[in-house]
């Protein structure tokens, strides 16, 4: 049975601990101390290290953890040289961890080398697939980000979707300009008030209710066309004006 413990980093930072079969990955540690603290709580030994993107607040606790604990540290081959301490590679082919078969998907465009793993039936999006919201598109442009999350869009409705921040909160007011009309975002939106005001993480969501609330996989949403007054527009414009209104939020 796969186990799955959040571990808050930094100011708004998450990394996630997954347990399965006697093996324990951590994906995207910021800095190692929180870690150390939630392996010591659980009982869990570290074996490995997932890097969803190279940026210093998803690898920066690599080495230390890999010296503390000899973990193997994965991340995406297309981008290995810009890993700290990197020892496999993936890419689409997929890889496997504590005997499971793992889904790597490549979803530039936050970064050019940007990927998810999807681990029993949990999609670690990192930068790309926020609640609600998406990455800034850093090193691509929106087709790139749009083919990316369109590849997202696949997975099955039930995927549990746990992504690197907890910017859910401020993504679920800018939706709200976009898509007033939405009730699923409305309620959603409620639900995430109160949870924040209980100091707890919004994370996890899946994949269905992103579809249905996320503005950023929704551009043929009329609504949000009317909004933006794009009704007749292409759907990779339409996201870009999304994106770009949100960079100015």
């Amino acid at each position: 049975m796969t186990q799955i413990e959040i571990v808050p980093c930094l100011s708004d930072n998450y990394a996630y601990l997954v347990s399965a079969n006697g093996q324990c990955a951590v994906i995207d540690p910021s800095e190692p101390e929180p870690v150390k603290a939630a392996l010591k709580k659980r009982g869990w030994k570290l074996t490995h290290i997932l890097n969803t993107h190279h940026h210093l607040d998803h690898t920066g606790g690599n080495l230390a953890l890999k010296q503390e604990f000899g973990a193997l540290v994965v991340g995406p081959e297309k981008d290995s040289a810009r890993i700290p301490g990197i020892d496999i590679g993936v890419d689409e082919r997929g890889w496997e961890f504590a005997g499971m078969p793992v889904q790597v998907l490549e979803v530039p465009a936050h970064t050019r080398g940007a990927i998810t793993f999807v681990i029993d039936g949990n999609a670690f999006t990192g930068d790309t697939l926020f609640a609600m919201g998406c990455g800034r598109l850093f090193e691509g442009d929106p087709q790139m980000m749009w083919t990316s999350l369109s590849k997202l869009m696949k997975l099955p409705d039930e995927t549990m979707v746990y992504c690197g921040h907890e910017y859910t909160q401020s993504n679920g007011r800018f939706a709200l300009t976009l898509e007033p009309g939405n009730a699923a975002l409305k309620a959603r939106m409620e639900e995430v008030s109160a949870t924040r005001a209980a100091q707890k993480p919004t994370v996890p969501s899946n994949m269905a209710l992103e579809k249905a609330t996320n503005p950023f996989l929704r551009p043929d949403s009329a609504e949000i066309r009317k909004s933006l007054g794009m009704e007749n527009a292409d759907t990779v414009s339409v996201f870009g004006e999304i994106r770009a209104r949100k960079d100015r939020f």
